[in-house]
C-alpha cells in the first residue's frame, strides 16, 4: 500500500520558496504533493507550475479542504496573521524564520498551535547544514572538553543598498538581527540551552542603512560565553565558527554548499549532495587518548531534505516536532532582549524564555 501523501500549499514565490522549500517538496514525491501556490502578483508561479492551483489571497488558500500543510515564506509582517489563519483553518504549518516580529505574537502562536492539535514547525534549516552537524558530534563526544567559548559569524560584504528589499526598509522585523540572527541564535540555544544574560551591540554601519546591518551578541552561560556576530561590511571573512574548550579548539571556515547549489538551479539529488569539499573541513586541535592531535575533522553531509523527511514523520506518524514553536518564541525573546540591551547600553538578564528542550 502506498503511503499517504501530504498535500501542500506554499505561500509566497520569492527566493525562500524557490530555493529552500519547493525543491524538496517536489523531490520527495512519495511524501508530498504540491497542490497550491499563493503568488500575490505576476504569473511566474503558473508558468513554472502549470498543473498547480495559483491563488492570490490567503483566505482562499486556507479555505481549501484539500490542503494538509501550509508553508509560509512571505515577509515577516505576514508571519503571525497568515499562520494564525492557517492553524485556525486546521492546517499544519511550516513557518519561515523569524517566527514573528514580537514575543506577544509568538506567544499567541504557541497557544493557538497547542489548541489546534496541528503541527507548527519553524524552518530552522541551519540545523541541517554540514557545519552544525559536525559541531554537534564534536560537542556530543566532548572532544574539546568543557566549552568555555563558542563564536559564530554570519558575515557578508554588500556595501550597496537594495531599495526594493523589504528587509532593509524601516519596518517591524526588518534588519540583520531578525534576518541572520534567527539562524545563529537558534544554534546557540540548541547547543547550550537557556542563557543567563545577553549583552548586545547593534549598529547601522553603511551610510544608507535604515535598519541594523551589524550585531554582536554575548550570551552568558556562566562558565560558557557565546559570541554571535553578523555584519555586511566583511569583504574577507574569518572563521565561521570557533569553539574553545578545556582540552582544545575547533576552527571552521567556509559555508555549507547546499544554498549556493540550490540558487544555481541544481536539484537536491546525488550522493554528494550536502558534502563539503575537504578544503574547508574544520581544524581540530585537542587532546585525545593522552595524545595531542591537530588535524582536519571530516565534515558531515548537510541535508535540508531531512527537515521535510522528519516533518512527514511528525504529521503522519505523530513523532515529536523537532523545530518547535517554542523555539521560535525563544529566538524572538532573545532578539527583543538584545535590542533592549543595545538601547540601554547594559547587560540584560534573560527572563521569560520557554525551556522546553531542544
Amino acid at each position: 500500500m502506498a503511503q499517504k501523501k501530504i498535500r501542500v500549499a506554499v505561500v509566497g514565490f520569492g527566493v525562500s520558496a524557490k530555493v529552500f522549500h519547493l525543491p524538496f517538496i517536489n523531490a520527495l514525491t512519495d511524501k508530498y504533493e504540491l497542490v497550491s501556490l499563493l503568488q500575490r502578483k505576476g504569473n511566474e508561479a503558473s508558468e513554472k507550475y502549470p498543473s498547480v492551483k495559483i491563488v492570490r489571497d490567503i483566505d482562499e488558500l486556507v479555505a481549501d479542504p484539500g490542503i494538509d500543510l501550509v508553508v509560509i515564506t512571505t515577509p515577516n509582517d505576514t508571519h503571525f496573521p497568515y499562520t494564525k489563519k492557517a492553524l485556525e483553518a486546521r492546517k499544519h504549518v511550516v513557518l519561515e524564520k523569524p517566527f514573528t516580529n514580537t514575543t506577544e505574537e509568538a506567544r499567541q502562536l504557541v497557544r493557538i498551535a497547542a489548541d489546534s492539535g496541528k503541527v507548527l514547525s519553524v524552518y530552522q534549516n541551519r540545523r541541517y547544514v554540514s557545519d552544525f552537524r559536525t559541531m554537534k558530534e564534536i560537542l556530543d563526544k566532548k572532544l574539546l572538553g568543557d566549552i568555555h567559548e563558542f563564536e559564530a559569524h554570519y558575515d557578508r560584504y554588500r556595501i550597496e543598498s537594495r531599495p526594493t528589499a523589504w528587509r532593509e526598509a524601516p519596518l517591524p522585523g526588518s534588519g540583520i538581527l531578525y534576518d541572520l540572527g534567527a539562524h545563529i541564535i537558534d544554534q546557540a540555544l540548541y547547543f547550550f540551552g537557556m542563557p543567563v544574560s545577553v549583552t548586545a551591540d547593534i549598529r547601522m554601519q553603511r551610510p544608507h542603512a535604515k535598519v541594523d546591518d551589524y550585531f554582536n551578541l554575548w550570551l552568558n552561560y556562566s562558565f560558557t560565553k557565546v559570541i554571535l556576530h553578523a555584519g555586511m561590511l566583511v569583504r574577507e571573512p574569518g572563521p565561521r565558527y570557533m569553539i574553545q574548550g578545556t582540552l582544545g579548539s575547533f576552527i571552521k571556515y567556509g559555508e555549507d554548499p547546499q544554498e549556493a547549489r540550490l540558487r544555481a538551479g541544481e536539484l537536491p539529488v546525488g550522493e554528494d549532495w550536502g558534502q563539503e569539499p575537504e578544503a574547508i573541513f574544520g581544524l581540530i586541535h585537542t587532546e585525545k587518548d593522552g595524545k595531542i592531535i591537530k588535524e582536519k575533522y571530516p565534515s558531515h553531509k548537510g541535508s535540508y531534505a531531512d527537515y521535510y523527511n522528519e516533518l512527514y514523520e511528525s504529521i503522519i506518524n505523530g513523532q515529536p516536532v523537532k523545530e518547535k514553536p517554542e523555539h521560535g518564541y525563544n529566538i524572538i525573546r532573545i532578539i527583543e532582549l538584545a535590542i533592549q540591551s543595545n538601547k540601554e547600553k547594559r547587560t540584560i538578564d534573560c527572563t521569560g524564555l520557554m525551556d522546553v528542550g531542544y
